[in-house]
C-alpha cells in the first residue's frame, strides 16, 4: 500500500529480458533505506517486489501481465522513474490510498503551461471513465493527484490534473510531452462501489424469491474483470 507521495526520482540502470518477463535494476539510494528482501517499492506507480538490493538500488522481477498493462514494457536503461516505498502503519497519508495495482495506461493529449504550474490532459479508457470524477483522486505514474477537470466527448473521455512546481520538479511528470504514455490507477473506493453496484443491478433484475447473498447483492456470475498490473506474484 502506498500514498502516492513520491520519495525519490530513480533511474533504471539495467534491464534483463527473458521471454515474456523482465528483471529491472533501479538506482534509488533513498528507496532502499531500511529495505528488506521481499519489500514492495512502487516504480512509476507499479508495485514491485524487491528480490535483491545494495546501498545504491534494488532489483525486481516484472511478469508478463505487468509489462503488457504498464509503461514498463518500454523500460530502458537511463529511464527516470518515480519511486515510493510502501507505507508503514501510522504514517501520515499525504496523498490517497494507492495500491500500486494500475488499471492501465493513459496518453498525454494536451499540456497547457501557466506562470508557475501546468495543466495536463490525459486520455481516459471507456471502462475507467465512470471511476474518475472532478475533484477526485487519481494516481498517474504513481503520483497522487486531484482531478481538476473531466470530460466525455464523441472522440473519447479525458481527465486533467493541475501540477504545482514541486510536482513538476520532484517527479517525472514535469518531463512529459504530448503523446507520452503514463501508468494510471483509479481510486480504490470508486472501484469497490462500481463492483457492488454491478451486483446490485443484477439482484434487482432477478425474479422475486431468487436467492441472494447475506449483504443483499445477487451473487450472479460476471464477466472476468480486466486484471491490474503490479503487486507480488
Amino acid at each position: 500500500m502506498f500514498t502516492g507521495i513520491i520519495e525519490e526520482l530513480g533511474t533504471i540502470t539495467r534491464i534483463e529480458r527473458s521471454g515474456d518477463a523482465a528483471r529491472l535494476t533501479v538506482r534509488g539510494p533513498l528507496a532502499v533505506e531500511g529495505v528488506e528482501h521481499g519489500d514492495s517499492i512502487a516504480v512509476s506507480g507499479v508495485c514491485l517486489t524487491v528480490v535483491d538490493f545494495d546501498a545504491e538500488g534494488f532489483t525486481a522481477d516484472v511478469m508478463a501481465q505487468t509489462l503488457a498493462m504498464s509503461t514498463l514494457d518500454e523500460a530502458r536503461e537511463g529511464l527516470a522513474v518515480n519511486l515510493e516505498r510502501a507505507a508503514r502503519v501510522g504514517d501520515r497519508i499525504g496523498g490517497h490510498i494507492v495500491q500500486g495495482h494500475i488499471d492501465g495506461t493513459a496518453e498525454v493529449l494536451e499540456i497547457r503551461p501557466g506562470d508557475a504550474w501546468r495543466v495536463i490532459r490525459f486520455s481516459l479508457d471507456p471502462a475507467h471513465a465512470p471511476l474518475v470524477v472532478d475533484k477526485g483522486s487519481i494516481a498517474v505514474d504513481g503520483v497522487s493527484l486531484t482531478v481538476s477537470a473531466v470530460g466525455d466527448e464523441p472522440g473519447g473521455s479525458w481527465f486533467e490534473v493541475s501540477l504545482i512546481p514541486e510536482t513538476l520538479t520532484a517527479t517525472t511528470l514535469g518531463a512529459r510531452v504530448v503523446g507520452d504514455r503514463v501508468n494510471m490507477e483509479t481510486d480504490i473506493l470508486a472501484r469497490q462501489v462500481e463492483r457492488m453496484l454491478r451486483f446490485d443491478t443484477r439482484r434487482r433484475d432477478e425474479p422475486a424469491g431468487h436467492g441472494s447473498s447475506v449483504i443483499g447483492f445477487q451473487a450472479a456470475p460476471l464477466a472476468a474483470p480486466q486484471p491490474s498490473a503490479g503487486g507480488a506474484a
